[in-house]
């Protein structure tokens, strides 16, 4: 069963974003724009992690995340806690209220993923995947190490995050912007073609004399990792 996020955010924009990223990472997701609706869907039921704007229609993020660790039931719940404010004194604020991480926006999505894995590693165990396997590569997140049927595959840091992005959600095409926002982050102004170049150096790292191609380019739509290629070997 995939972990359970709950995100907890009034600016849709950044709430789609979320939501799309964090299903692509294979998470079962529901959102909800006010901080009184959320202290309500809570009591009825409890996430295996909550993504919580500070300021929030109706109850302030940081009450509710004070009111989060006074109940039994969720006083140990993962809490990662968005602000604009930078300061020292809010973090500290934000952390002493009870949230196990804070990020500053604006931020980047592969940063966030990273800390969302983290904390569910710690705190649920059983709902983060350290291997990812598909046909006959296998992506170690732990080691950052990629073998494919035996021989162990050499990439750089982008390389690495583009197949770790590509292999969880096998046959979805991604736009280049798509992967730009999912592998670089939203903050980060690179032109598209970049893509193309970091997909180029990727496929001539893991395909080696007749080995298939498990990278699929979808002309004038982007790239996905072919969905066949995943459930074959």
């Amino acid at each position: 069963m995939p972990a359970r996020i709950l995100i907890v955010e009034d600016e849709e924009p950044l709430t789609l974003l979320l939501r799309y990223n964090l299903e692509s990472e294979g998470y079962a997701v529901e959102n909800v724009g006010r901080g009184d609706d959320a202290e309500t869907r809570l009591r009825e039921s409890v996430p295996d992690l909550v993504i919580l704007d500070w300021m929030l229609p109706g109850l302030s993020g940081i009450e509710l995340c004070r009111r989060l660790r006074t109940r039994p039931e969720t006083e140990r719940l993962p809490v990662i806690m968005l602000t604009a404010r930078g300061e020292e004194t809010e973090r500290v604020r934000g952390l002493s209220t009870g949230a196990d991480d804070y990020v500053v926006k604006p931020f980047s999505v592969p940063e966030l993923l990273a800390r969302v894995r983290a904390l569910l590693r710690r705190a649920k165990p059983e709902h983060v995947a350290t291997l990812l396997r598909a046909g006959d590569i296998e992506l170690d997140r732990e080691t950052h190490r990629v073998h494919r049927a035996g021989r162990e595959v050499h990439l750089g840091p982008t390389e690495f995050r583009l197949l770790e992005f590509l292999m969880q959600s096998p046959g979805r095409v991604f736009s280049r912007e798509q992967l730009l926002d999912g592998v670089w982050g939203q903050d980060v102004y690179i032109d598209e073609r970049t893509v193309d170049v970091h997909v180029g150096r990727l496929r001539k790292a893991i395909n080696r004399g007749r080995q298939s191609d498990p990278i699929r380019t979808v002309r004038g739509a982007g790239y996905s990792f072919n969905e066949m290629f995943a459930r074959s070997h």
